[in-house]
């Protein structure tokens, strides 16, 4: 856990404010404000990038010259690890869940233009993917390279203290900040950020990634902090799953309207629309209020959206035509 950190972004990044977005939303002009950590840099931007420094990191140290990954075919963090082998000079193996053929659009172009090789493991679930990685890495041995399997999502001890310091970062920037709004998904980014600022501060929404995300949270986060850590005490909403991870809720899909309409906001629609419907929907119940400042971290997935076949198909259908001129 001593592993020093290698340089792969831009930071601190900025804060800015959403006085039209929080308008809509019911709240004061000065109350919300956005973590822009989408323009962490590498590789088109997001949140891993935080976590990858750790895990890269420690990997390099360790004498890996192969990063191994897990994900959904469309996955930001075998994006970003691709992004990060080539930044450093290491082949990556992203294994994937699914079959050969799925369109290659979204993350899956950049993955083979960053030029990771992907390993597709079939239709299984979340062990049936750790075993396909396995086998990878038991392979890549045998063939005399020295692999590192980064977890899934990038999340674990290791890569939440990415988001300590981005929870450091918030307490400098914005010091009266009430409550940081987050997507949960494997766990890693909400973790380092309830070590940070505390449990009381953070609110994660739920995308559907696991069948428990508050104890995966409280599981990264007891480690790197001296408060108690526990999954009951964490704030977290579920009622943003909708029919599973991949799919597009209608919530989801009017928060990206919402936010690209207010305030050229481009959000995904797996983890950053349902993390912006959350908070929607969190002050309907008065969890969150007009008065206290709110961030709402941007954890960026934009490619993700042009390999969503119906977020794309959606945000097609906004465009209006404008009358031709016949005279």
């Amino acid at each position: 856990m001593n592993t020093s950190p290698v340089s792969l972004g831009s930071f601190p990044t900025p804060v800015e404010p959403a006085p039209r977005l929080a308008a809509a939303l019911g709240l004061g002009p000065e109350d919300l404000w956005i973590k822009r950590d989408d323009l962490t840099g590498l590789g088109g931007g997001g949140n891993k990038i935080r976590k990858l420094e750790w895990t890269a990191g420690a990997a390099l140290a360790e004498g890996a010259d192969t990063l191994v990954t897990t994900g959904a075919p469309q996955s930001n963090h075998a994006r970003l690890t691709a992004a990060a082998a080539a930044r450093l000079g290491l082949a990556a193996v992203l294994v994937l869940r699914g079959e050969p053929g799925a369109a290659r659009s979204g993350n899956l172009a950049l993955d083979g233009l960053f030029g990771a090789r992907i390993a597709w493991a079939g239709e299984v679930g979340q062990a049936g993917l750790d075993a396909a990685a396995d086998d990878v890495c038991a392979r890549l041995r045998a063939e005399g390279a020295r692999p590192a399997l980064i977890p899934f999502g990038g999340s674990g001890v290791r890569g939440a203290r990415g988001y300590v310091r981005c929870g450091e970062e918030l307490d400098e920037q914005l010091p009266e900040l009430r409550t940081v709004v987050v997507a949960l998904g494997s766990g890693g980014t909400m973790a380092g950020l309830v070590a940070a600022l505390g449990a009381g501060a953070v609110l994660g929404v739920d995308v559907g990634a696991l069948a428990d995300p508050a104890a995966a949270v409280a599981a990264f986060a007891a480690p790197l902090t001296a408060r108690q850590v526990t999954a009951e005490e964490l704030r977290v909403r579920r009622d943003q799953v909708g029919d599973g991870y991949a799919t597009l809720t209608g919530p989801a899909a009017e928060a990206l309207r919402l936010a690209a309409r207010t305030e050229g906001l481009v959000l995904d629609p797996v983890y950053t629309g349902r993390a912006l419907a959350g908070l929607r929907a969190a002050v309907a119940d008065g969890d969150i209020r007009p008065g206290e400042k709110t961030v709402f971290v941007h954890t960026g997935g934009l490619p993700g959206l042009f390999g969503h076949a119906d977020a794309v198909a959606f945000a097609q259908e906004g465009a209006t035509e404008f009358p031709r001129h016949t005279g």
